[in-house]
């Protein structure tokens, strides 16, 4: 009955703030107060990022694959309007010694010891439309983009807890649809939709934002990010340890001299 007390007064309050308000205006506010609770300009400012943990994969709801696996983020000023403005690294296995997948801009080779094998256009672009569809990517990277539209959609319960429903627009009519803690501020699930480029079916895409924690500086990051496609879990990282704005070697984000360039799959 309490909590019931509690969630009843919250929406109370939410609704109380919003009077008045026009869905853009309350948008904006709920963006804005996300990016403190994140970390603000420390969090804006972020650099780069090296996660250490455990990667599942998932197929019909079965885990499919598991691999101890470290993901560096470095932020860059992309070279061309449209590409990404970060690249990274996905090294696998006790001290990243099962190889690794590269992805820079446009690019992206999966690396072994045999060599680096490109990888297919089809998984760059899933990474490109996961990566610009990412609220964190969105509140770090794209707030200044031109065209992004921010609409608050009222409060909804998600996990047991009361949030606030933001749907991000941008110029392209991209949206994704973000529920924030209402407490904390913080997102905890966002959903968008695409169709395949094959069948034409629509995807419903989801990822779920877990324990938050203090990385540096007041920033606030995950340490469990779990991913579903209609319904189906597809990938869940549990981040060990969350570290930020290191001095990493520029050789990290290119191939290794000399190694062969395999074909692509076909």
């Amino acid at each position: 009955m309490k909590g019931y007390m509690r969630f009843a007064i919250v929406l109370v309050l939410a609704g109380a703030s919003a009077f008045g308000q026009s869905k853009q205006e309350r948008g904006k506010q709920v963006i804005a107060a996300a990016v403190d609770a994140l970390g603000g300009p420390h969090f804006r400012a972020m650099r780069n990022r090296v996660e250490s943990g455990r990667a599942y994969s998932f197929y019909n709801e079965r885990i499919s694959g598991l691999s101890i696996a470290t993901i560096y983020v470095e932020y860059v000023q992309p070279s061309a309007p449209g590409e990404l403005h970060l690249r990274e690294r996905q090294s696998f296995g006790e001290k990243e010694k099962s190889g690794a997948v590269l992805l820079t801009g446009d690019t992206g080779y999966q690396i072994t010891f045999r060599g680096a094998r490109p990888l297919p256009r089809e998984t760059l672009d899933r990474f490109k439309d996961t990566t610009f569809h990412n609220v964190l990517y969105i509140l770090k990277e794209r707030l200044e983009e031109p065209g992004l539209i921010f609409e608050y959609q009222g409060s909804e319960t998600v996990d047991n807890m009361p949030a606030d429903q933001v749907d991000i627009t941008d110029a392209d009519n991209r949206v994704v649809t973000v529920f924030f803690d209402h407490l904390t501020r913080l997102p905890l699930r966002q959903v968008y939709y695409h169709r395949d480029p094959a069948t034409g079916d629509r995807n419903e895409e989801v990822t779920i934002f877990a324990k938050f924690r203090d990385v540096g500086g007041g920033v606030m990051w995950p340490f469990d990010v779990q991913r579903s496609r209609n319904g189906e879990r597809t990938y869940q990282m549990y981040a060990d340890s969350v570290e930020i704005n290191q001095n990493l070697p520029g050789k990290l984000f290119v191939l290794p001299q000399g190694v062969p360039i395999l074909k692509p799959d076909k």
